[in-house]
């Protein structure tokens, strides 16, 4: 059985090596159960234990175990750690447990890139990126792969942080700043990605200028907002998974206000299949994380672990 740590994944593979993966196990057969989602704790900083399996036919069972625990902030600690167990197919027997977080990061900035090459305007010229965690640098990179981009721009609340993170995307992508008006940089951007756990929207509606692209990833959980109801009326939408409607407050919320229709909803399965959202003056792109997208990634960092 294969041990795969953080350094070891980060060696074999990025995320945009995983766009073309994660493309063609979305259009594939994979069984995902419905994912267990535990509440540790209460209050705002209460932790989440998430469980996920899914498996193909013939190919593999993966299962991952992740948990989320926001008061690490203070910590200087990573917000997200978890494990992902491979099996073999045809007879269960372990093949391969990978460090969870950095699939995690990897698969989901892949999963917002193939979005975004689907959705997002051909000529898009300038991302925003809203959050500065583990994951920003990944999503970054990753959406640079899919659309010719000359202008990213990062914006944190914290402004250090902001541009520590330009600091270091700088050695790779051109254009890099960081930026203290989120509205200024909202209203510019071609392509706005938001990875926080922000508990209040961030993203306004009225600020999206027209054929942008809003690209939701951080909020999974009921109370957590990164847009209000305008942003997510304006757009033609679309969700990796039904599930998102369930458990995402972007989404959850204006459906009970009546904002927005589950109805009609297009998954990233049926995006890669061809079909798309209703016309919208934006389009809206909302992740929770499905196990499709692990398991294809989990493939495929086995697949090139084996080949070296």
């Amino acid at each position: 059985m294969k041990l795969l740590d953080a350094e070891a994944i980060a060696r074999l593979v990025r995320a945009p090596d995983l766009i073309e993966p994660l493309r063609a196990a979305f259009a594939a057969e994979i069984t995902v159960p419905r994912r267990s989602h535990f509440t540790i704790g209460d209050g705002e900083e209460s932790a989440s234990l998430l469980v996920k399996p899914a498996w193909r036919a013939g190919g593999s069972i993966c299962v991952k175990i992740v948990s989320v625990f926001p008061s690490n902030r203070g910590r200087n600690e990573p917000s997200v750690n978890g494990l992902l167990l491979v099996l073999a197919g045809d007879s269960g027997r372990p093949l391969a447990i990978l460090d969870g977080a950095l699939v995690t990061a990897l698969r989901t900035a892949a999963v917002s890139a193939l979005a975004a090459d689907i959705l997002a305007p051909p000529d898009a010229r300038t991302l925003l990126m809203v959050g500065t965690g583990a994951l920003a640098p990944h999503v970054v990179e990753a959406h640079c792969a899919v659309r010719p981009l000359t202008q990213v721009l990062v914006w944190g609340r914290s402004p250090e942080k902001a541009r520590s993170l330009v600091a270091r995307l700088a050695a790779d992508i051109g254009g890099v700043e960081a930026t203290t008006n989120l509205e200024a940089a909202a209203r510019a951007a071609d392509v706005v990605s938001c990875a926080t756990l922000s508990q209040e929207p961030l993203i306004r509606g009225a600020w999206l200028k027209n054929g942008a692209h809003l690209d939701l990833i951080g909020g999974f959980q009921l109370q957590m907002r990164e847009a209000d109801d305008d942003a997510m009326a304006a757009g033609g939408l679309a969700v990796d998974t039904d599930v998102a409607f369930d458990e995402a407050g972007d989404l959850a919320q204006p459906v009970t206000r009546g904002r927005i229709s589950r109805r009609g909803t297009p998954d990233l399965a049926a995006l890669v299949k061809g079909l798309r959202p209703a016309p919208g003056r934006i389009t809206v792109f909302k992740s929770v994380g499905t196990a499709v997208a692990d398991l294809g990634a989990a493939e495929e960092i086995l697949r090139r672990a084996q080949a070296q």
